[in-house]
């Protein structure tokens, strides 16, 4: 239930965000198309990922990037994280790997959905959006979150 209201959480933000862009788009705005395509084959859940689904050692493969602004980024984030805000993505694209696992993230999950949705319309199918956000990531473990995860389920056994 917590995944499906974050996720439509994240939608509405989502399309708060591009409405004034849309309301004036028409049907012939290639934009519109490229996100109506998108959205007709992209998996459920849209790209996230939770830390419990991140085995510790796993964690180096991905180019993480933590959507915050700098601030927050300078007073806390996820070891090897590289600050990249939200609104930053497409313009900085160039410096975001097509060829490694790229993982995003911001305090709830919200912002970094916007960008990930951005950045996936862009091209970018690598993308993965940390569900939850950092406050989540803490919250179960941060890197040991996966497990942790797997130490309650043979306990629950």
């Amino acid at each position: 239930m917590h995944f499906s209201r974050i996720m439509i959480h994240a939608i509405v933000v989502a399309a708060l965000a591009l409405a004034p862009m849309l309301a004036s788009a028409d049907e012939n705005n290639e934009a519109v198309k490229v996100m109506e395509e998108y959205l007709v084959f992209v998996e459920y859940g849209g790209g996230t990922i939770s830390a419990e689904q991140i085995p510790k050692d796993d964690w180096k493969r991905f180019h993480v990037i933590d959507a915050r602004d700098k601030a927050q980024f300078d007073k806390e984030h996820i070891s090897g994280a590289v600050n990249l805000e939200w609104r930053q993505v497409l313009e900085q694209r160039a410096s975001i790997s097509k060829n490694k696992p790229v993982l995003i993230y911001c305090n709830t999950g919200s912002l970094s959905a916007q960008a990930g949705f951005a950045l996936r319309v862009a091209g970018y199918e690598n993308v993965r959006i940390l569900q939850g956000g950092f406050a989540d990531w803490k919250a179960k473990g941060g890197f040991d979150a996966a497990t942790k995860a797997t130490q309650v389920r043979n306990e629950v056994k």
